[in-house]
């Protein structure tokens, strides 16, 4: 009986050292944003080509929604912004090699939230079409669109040219490097429309006379954009949604996309 009391006190003891290095080891490992924290900066990538959401300027620096509410959660961790510029095609890359955080207009998908967490979303979006003025009612629906002769431009390696690669078959597909300056294709006559998210079209038909959103109020998907955060980690993704909970809940978001989209 005491040989087997041994045997047993001895496995425990056994098991218990194997565990403390395991708990030890666990403790070492930071959230981000401890690390944010201690770093007292925060590294955000974004493409920088998408307005209202993250516009890189001629001057190096950037503007938009996305930006200023990135800043507005910065100041509340008490840590400075760094702006990371990227691209669409290689944004999730930069993000995990780069940075802490990725803004600028970015829509939830499955795709990526199999490489990384998303923050709560904090803007429902849709697909929509913007075209010129007197073509509205020609694009009305996904089947308007699809037919041979028609011709869709889109920004490569994002959310836009995915949709219309996975529901335009017959009509042409172009892809067109410069977000900022694409939409001048279509008033050029170059491209028939674009597909892009509903707010965005809004934007665009104010800065562009000539082109109209179509049925931005009833898009052709519907769609939710957030934040790009580190995979795995509940504690920095926890901050977050709690920062952009109670920035809704004082005004302080209300304030900053309301300065953007009005």
């Amino acid at each position: 009986m005491l040989h087997r009391v041994a045997l047993t006190t001895m496995a425990l003891s056994a098991a218990a050292l194997f565990a403390l290095p395991a708990a030890q080891a666990q403790e070492a490992v930071s959230s981000r944003l401890d690390v944010v924290q201690k770093q007292a900066k925060l590294r955000v990538c974004t493409p920088g080509d998408y307005r209202p959401f993250s516009l890189h300027k001629p001057d190096g620096g950037f503007e938009g929604l996305d930006i200023d509410l990135v800043q507005s959660a910065a100041k509340a961790l008490g840590v400075q912004v760094e702006l990371v510029k990227s691209s669409w095609s290689t944004l999730m890359k930069d993000f995990q090699e780069k940075c802490d955080v990725a803004v600028g207009g970015i829509s939830v998908t499955l795709e990526r939230q199999k490489s990384a967490f998303f923050t709560a979303p904090y803007m429902v979006n849709g697909k929509a079409p913007i075209t010129k003025c007197e073509n509205v009612s020609k694009y009305q629906t996904v089947a308007d669109i699809d037919k041979p002769g028609v011709t869709v431009i889109e920004n490569p390696g994002g959310s836009n040219e995915r949709f219309a690669r996975a529901n335009f078959k017959q009509a042409r597909i172009v892809l067109y490097n410069d977000n900022t300056t694409i939409f001048d294709e279509i008033l050029k006559g170059n491209a028939d429309l674009m597909i892009s998210e509903s707010v965005e079209t809004l934007v665009q038909q104010k800065l562009r006379p000539g082109l109209c959103a179509v049925n931005p109020d009833k898009p052709l998907q519907y769609g939710e954009m957030a934040w790009l955060l580190p995979r795995g980690d509940a504690s920095f993704k926890a901050w977050m949604d709690q920062w952009l909970h109670l920035a809704k809940a004082t005004g302080e978001y209300d304030r900053i996309v309301g300065a953007w989209l009005r």
